[in-house]
């Protein structure tokens, strides 16, 4: 495992999500890390995304890859490979050479939150990977559909009955938000996974579960339309977007998940490969293009450099092991 992580600016479900997490846990290649490249970039640079195209993570993606390819004067191609909440993306990159040209985005609920669904042995760790840069946080938001009858955290304990949500996944930020709120709020409440926010919005519209806590840069525009109401977000503050909607913290309950994303490359990748990547996406990130990117989409910028990262997703993970045992959530399901 490597630990020299250089002071930089900064579902699938059951057994098919715990064999391709353990496949990327295991997968990472050894190297130092510390020797110099050839010349880089030597040809197209490929960035992996773990998601369907048009999702947020993978818009983000081609945002930067934009900046980027102009910084480097290459090719930065997107390549989407969907698939147990992005561990599928992360084996390929850990197969990948060690040369700065395949890198992949990291998705934080991935290091943090995705082990207590599959066993913290078997899941993907930062560290198994040089981190380039952090990209982006994105806030989640409770939502129902307008003819529900729901608007307030008290008007699902009152409902009566069991309440369903549905989520992006299994060992998700969207799962575990909505764990955590039901848990502390009392209310009984029953998780139906999808895989990713697009399919979980489109159940929350149908009626098909009564809510679902999902990304606010993939719901804002269902909201400003009318066809969503809003009731809490899982913010530590409220988003300026929805400045009008509360947080789950001001409602009364200690329930802050965002989810964050970071740029990372196979172990192993040579210092100044990492250095000259850095540059690119830090000069990207100073763009007037990409910080209206940004705001368009309702995200928050975690432009911090990769030893910041793997501090704040470790602490994160321990942070969320003490709630979950607290209040006895199991994220793995049945």
């Amino acid at each position: 495992m490597t630990t020299n992580h250089r002071v930089r600016r900064w579902a699938s479900t059951g057994a098919g999500l715990t064999l391709a997490l353990s496949l990327a846990a295991c997968g990472g290649n050894v190297g130092g890390g510390g020797g110099d490249s050839a010349e880089f970039p030597d040809g197209p640079i490929t960035i992996l995304v773990g998601a369907d195209p048009g999702g947020s993570t993978d818009l983000i993606a081609r945002a930067a890859a934009e900046g980027v390819s102009d910084e480097l004067g290459v090719a930065v191609t997107i390549e989407n490979r969907p698939g147990a909440n992005g561990a599928i993306s992360l084996e390929a990159l850990a197969d990948a050479d060690p040369d700065g040209q395949t890198l992949a985005i990291f998705n934080g609920s991935l290091a943090y939150i995705t082990p207590f669904a599959v066993g913290e042995e078997n899941a993907v760790s930062i560290e198994d990977y040089e981190v380039i840069t952090g990209l982006s946080l994105d806030d989640y938001v409770l939502v129902t559909a307008p003819d529900s009858g729901f608007a307030t955290v008290e008007d699902l304990a009152a409902a009566g009955r069991p309440i369903t949500f549905g989520t992006t996944g299994v060992g998700t930020g969207s799962q575990l938000s909505q764990e955590l709120l039901f848990a502390q709020a009392d209310i009984d409440a029953t998780a139906v996974p999808f895989d990713g926010g697009s399919p979980t919005l489109t159940a929350v519209l149908g009626g098909q579960v009564d809510v679902g806590s999902i990304q606010l840069g993939e719901a804002i525009e269902q909201i400003e339309a009318g066809e969503l109401t809003p009731i809490v977000t899982f913010a530590e503050e409220r988003p300026s977007y929805l400045a009008d909607t509360p947080t789950a913290v001001e409602a009364g309950y200690d329930v802050p998940v965002q989810q964050s994303r970071a740029v990372v490359a196979p172990e192993g990748t040579p210092d100044d490969v990492i250095s000259t990547l850095e540059e690119a996406f830090q000069a990207t990130f100073e763009t007037e293009e990409y910080q209206q990117f940004n705001e368009d989409n309702q995200l928050t910028p975690y432009e911090v450099d990769g030893d910041e990262v793997v501090e704040t997703w470790t602490s994160n993970l321990d942070r969320y092991r003490e709630v979950i045992e607290e209040y006895g959530i199991e994220l793995g399901g049945e």
